[in-house]
């Protein structure tokens, strides 16, 4: 999955893995990080995926091989061929596992980065944010589980939370949404504001320390349990979502019944 061009593998290997840091920086601009088809899982009219398959065509002819791993990290599927039709065999395979559908929306939400290496740093923890956003309702709560036992991630990702703490969710918008060039791992910091935006955020999280909890943009608690309750106690719904690997799980609304 990827959480911004909706499925990862297959044309990335040309962009942005082996594209220049201009390319790069483009894709994950305001135009098209704010765009809502940009999203985890859709290829639709999705701009990323778009703009990826109009540099293969710069290209021409190129190859591609695509894996997926099962839930222990071992090889389930290899394929190869030409870069598009590789991959959307790739996507339809992994569609089956990773894609939940849902008939309603949680006011109450639980997730996780899914266990190590994804929860090294808080930088890789917001996939499991925006994953599910879904199936949250709202001015729902979203709990979160990461160790980020590396704290937050690059000095990049640092500054560019210090300025979401400084400036606030909409002077951050305004900040990059006249940006040609996204700054380096600033993008994150743009996905973190989809969840917070429909509702509220709280990290239990063992790394985070210091003034470094301030810097997540997110609230942090000490005991997910208490979180619960609260939760469920304040929306009077005891129906609560609980996705353990949540970068992992696409959780698909359908509409009510």
């Amino acid at each position: 999955m990827d959480f911004m061009a909706g499925y990862s593998g297959g044309r990335k290997v040309v962009a942005p893995g082996v594209a220049g840091e201009e390319t790069i920086r483009t894709f994950h601009n305001y135009q098209f990080m704010a765009n809502p088809l940009a999203c985890n899982g859709n290829l639709i009219d999705n701009p990323l995926h778009r703009g990826q398959l109009e540099i293969l065509k710069l290209l021409g002819p190129t190859y591609a091989v695509n894996t997926i791993i099962d839930e222990q990290r071992q090889m389930s599927f290899v394929n190869f061929g030409k870069c598009v039709e590789s991959h959307l065999q790739s996507v339809e395979v992994v569609r089956k596992y990773a894609e939940v559908p849902f008939d309603r929306k949680f006011s109450t939400l639980i997730t996780s980065a899914a266990g190590y290496p994804l929860d090294k740093t808080y930088y890789q923890t917001v996939k499991g944010m925006v994953a599910p956003l879904q199936i949250l309702a709202e001015g729902g709560h979203m709990i979160v589980a990461s160790r980020c036992e590396e704290g937050l991630g690059s000095h990049e990702y640092r500054d560019s939370q210090s300025q979401l703490k400084k400036l606030g969710a909409e002077g951050f918008i305004e900040r990059i949404r006249q940006m040609p060039l996204a700054d380096i791992d600033g993008w994150q910091t743009h996905m973190l504001l989809r969840p917070l935006s429909i509702g509220r955020v709280s990290l239990f999280s063992e790394g985070i320390e210091g003034s470094d909890r301030e810097l997540t943009g997110v609230e942090m608690i000490e005991s997910i349990e208490q979180a619960i309750e609260q939760s469920v106690a304040a929306s009077g719904d005891k129906s609560v979502a609980v996705i353990p690997e949540g970068p992992y799980v696409i959780p698909v609304y359908r509409g009510e019944v």
